[in-house]
């Protein structure tokens, strides 16, 4: 072997080692205080925060050191779980899956633990909001589904009564003009069964706790409630394209117990930013058209505390709260 062919294989060698040695270190998860920790939500299973938490486990463990579980813990509409996690040990062991649904439960509701009693950790998604029928049902538009519901009055089905979902329902009932009966549910599995035998014109839920369904064509979109059409789903027009000027987007993040250590919410910071950029959890989360909304743990608290505020105006001017 010439001089030139052994520097340009040990020039080879050399960079084939610093190569698999970054590849290493990149996959090396952060160090974490806790072996194990526990992510509480209140759905059901099969239900929207459940899904959500179920499939971001999946892929939590390549950026945290740590064994990751899901608790539901369902009641209350969410009271439950946030008594869980607000009584919990502050060491980062517990975490609660944040969705509207806990801001309007704390507003409506007025639990022993509300959203004040815990710590925004981060913001990861915003979510769609859809109303979907059976496909094989009456309904081809969400016209035809007013319309009905102008004749009929007609039944319609939410998740529990403090949810984003709820809350969309009634306001979509107000600018038709209509009074459907609302329906609510703890979890979408419950709901989903309901629209699939007809004991309910529409769902209005999440696309990954519809995507089973929708993917066998049992149940169609009619519309959502994003204030522009869903990137994935083109051909599914909003609910204000419908006639109806209503626009809604749901947030998905994850707070804890008052008083985490920053050190530990800095890893998160870090680890929730590298797992958004992860090719196969970016593939399992396009499909269920969750849009990444990164808000870092300084930012978050803002960012809840706004929409409680906003929440509770909107709450007090409907009569429904005080």
């Amino acid at each position: 072997m010439n001089l030139m062919k052994s520097i340009g294989m040990a020039a080879l060698g050399i960079a084939t080692a610093a190569i698999l040695s970054g590849a290493s270190a990149m996959a090396d998860p952060l160090p974490y205080p806790n072996k194990v920790v526990t992510l509480v939500t209140h759905s059901s299973p099969g239900g929207g925060s459940d899904v959500f938490l179920r499939e971001m486990t999946k892929h939590l463990g390549k950026y945290i050191g740590a064994t990751f579980i899901v608790e539901n813990a369902q009641g209350g509409s969410g009271a439950k779980a946030m008594a869980r996690v607000a009584t919990a040990p502050a060491d980062g062991s517990v975490f609660y899956a944040t969705t509207p649904t806990y801001i309007y439960t704390s507003l409506m509701s007025k639990p022993q633990n509300t959203y004040k009693d815990l710590d925004p950790l981060v913001n990861i998604f915003a979510d769609s909001e859809v109303i979907y029928t059976r496909t094989d049902g009456p309904f081809k538009s969400l016209k035809d589904v007013i319309e009905h519901a102008k004749k009929e009055r007609g039944r319609w089905g939410a998740a529990n009564p403090a949810s984003l979902e709820r809350q969309a329902a009634e306001q979509l009932k107000r600018a038709a003009g209509v009074t459907p009966a609302i329906v609510t549910h703890e979890g979408g599995g419950d709901m989903m069964l309901n629209v699939l035998n007809g004991t309910l014109d529409i769902g209005i839920g999440e696309i990954q706790e519809l995507r089973s369904q929708l993917d066998a064509g049992t149940i169609t979109l009619l519309a959502t409630f994003n204030p522009e059409r869903i990137v994935e789903k083109p051909d599914v027009p909003t609910v204000k394209e419908s006639g109806f000027d209503v626009s809604l987007v749901k947030f998905r993040g994850l707070a804890g117990p008052k008083g985490i250590p920053e050190t530990t919410t800095a890893i998160w910071d870090e680890a929730i930013k590298k797992l958004l950029e992860d090719p196969d959890y970016k593939k399992a989360y396009t499909a269920e058209v969750l849009v990444p909304q990164f808000i870092p743990h300084k930012d978050y608290p803002a960012f809840i505390d706004n929409f409680g505020s906003t929440t509770e105006a909107f709450l007090k001017s409907t009569g429904a709260i005080k």
